[in-house]
């Protein structure tokens, strides 16, 4: 107990900033669509079933709400679709799904930076929330480009011996 003297005089000061922070509207506003869905999400999942429930909700919401997400999505049908036509190996297509998929993990937790930054500061600016976004999405941008030169790399050379280059 005694090194937890000298934050007894934080606690009356963090409840009061929650406090009024409470009535405070975090982010866009939610669909009533979108509420019922999130209704206990911030309870343990108690079966199998219902974890997966929580997750393909995450997807629906990323994809419904995230414009990139729904970029990368599209880009990837499109990159797997092409590489099927090209008769890419199996090995080649798995390095395929796998780029795709780490920029689609990468954008889903750049939306759960953001909802959480968002959450916790609300509409204030803070430098550090500032620094977790701008980082959330450089790490996207990063992978995303990485995707795009393995896409490439993988992909043009049967591209061009198909179109006879």
């Amino acid at each position: 107990m005694k090194e937890l003297e000298g934050f007894d005089g934080m606690a009356p000061q963090v409840s009061s900033e929650l406090e009024s922070t409470e009535s405070m509207p975090l982010g866009p506003e939610i669909s009533p669509r979108a509420r019922r869905l999130r209704v206990g999400a911030w309870q343990v999942a108690r079966d199998l079933p219902a974890s997966f429930r929580y997750a393909f909700q995450g997807l629906v919401y990323a994809f419904a709400s995230q414009r990139n997400f729904r970029i990368h999505v599209f880009t990837g049908v499109v990159v797997f679709v092409l590489g099927l036509l090209l008769q890419l190996s199996v090995d080649r297509l798995a390095v395929l799904v796998l780029t795709v998929a780490a920029v689609l993990v990468l954008e889903l937790l750049n939306t759960a930076t953001e909802a959480v930054v968002d959450l916790s500061v609300g509409r204030r600016f803070h430098p550090l929330a500032r620094i977790a976004k701008d980082c959330a999405a450089a790490a996207v941008l990063v992978a995303a480009l990485s995707s795009l030169m393995i896409a490439l790399l993988l992909l043009v050379p049967p591209l061009l011996v198909r179109l006879g280059i």
